[in-house]
This record gives C-alpha cells, structure tokens and sequence, in this order.
C-alpha cells in the first residue's frame, strides 16, 4: 500500500520473478535434503542388517567348530569309558594319563558351550559330561553297558544344540 496514496501498488515484474525463483530455490533445496536424507537411513539400514547377518554367520561358524570340538572331544572319552581298564587308577598308566588329557579337553569344550549357547544346550551338556565323566573314571554300573549309559544324554545335547542352531540367533 502506497502511504501517499492509500491504493495498493504493483510489485515489479523483476520484483515477482526473483521471489518465484527464490521459492523454486527454497523448495528444490528441501526437497533434495529430504530424499538425501531418507537415502541415508535407507543405506544405514542395510547395512546394519548386513552386519548383523554377517555377525549372525560368524557366531554360528564359531557355534559348529564348538559342537564339533566338544562331539570329537566326547567320542575320545567314550572310547576311554569303553576301553577302561579294571585298574585304571595307575596314575603312571598310559590309560589314566590319555583319559586325563581327554576329559581335560571335554571339560573346557563343555565350560564353553555356556559362553556360546543358550542354557538349555549347556545343561544338555553337563549332564552328558558327567555321565560321561563318571563312566570314565568310576566305570558303569554293574548290568549295563555304557553304549546305553550313554546314549541318552548324548542324544539330549545334540538335539538341544540342533535346536538352538536352527533357531533364532541368541
């Protein structure tokens, strides 16, 4: 509004142009930070889920090298527990010394069953070392054989650790 006057003047046509521009300006500028910026997530979303396969994959790998140390490890033992002699208590024994080393190295697979599985494997896992710790060193009881002895808690841990391997990364 023109003060002099009291009527409403025109803006120049430069005057409309520039603003028309400014705004062509303003609404390109938005617009091209929204989609860089949806882009961003976007690509921040994959490849969060790329490292979380890629995490996923790597435990599982170090899940199966466990399960087949701790199986290779528990087959030695169970050959002891067959093979135990009726004096095993020879500590200078070639068996007490082997059955030793093997236990040994079943213990340590099985203290890391914990670190690396869900509970229900471990205690899977336990139970079956202790059987198999205790056909090892204190023999089976009379009227069984330690195949039997043996076989259900093996059968227990490896369906436990088939479950936990098939099933949601925990």
């Amino acid at each position: 509004m023109d003060p002099r006057c009291g009527t409403i003047t025109a803006w120049p046509a430069d005057t409309w142009t520039a603003l028309t521009s400014l705004a062509g300006v303003t609404l390109g500028g938005g617009l091209s930070f929204l989609v860089q910026r949806s882009t961003q997530r976007t690509v921040a979303r994959t490849e969060q889920r790329k490292l979380e396969v890629t995490r996923a994959d790597a435990r599982r790998a170090e899940r199966l090298a466990l399960l087949e140390r701790f199986i290779g490890a528990a087959a030695e033992a169970e050959r002891q527990a067959f093979g135990r002699p009726p004096d095993p208590f020879d500590p200078e024994g070639a068996w007490a010394v082997a059955a030793q080393a093997v236990m040994d190295r079943l213990w340590v697979a099985e203290r890391m069953v914990r670190v690396l599985f869900p509970l229900p494997v471990h205690d899977a896992a336990r139970v079956y070392f202790l059987v198999l710790n205790g056909a090892v060193w204190q023999g089976v009881p009379a009227g069984e054989s330690a195949r039997d002895l043996l076989e259900g808690p093996r059968l227990a841990f490896l369906d436990e650790a088939r479950a936990a391997l098939e099933g949601p990364a925990a």
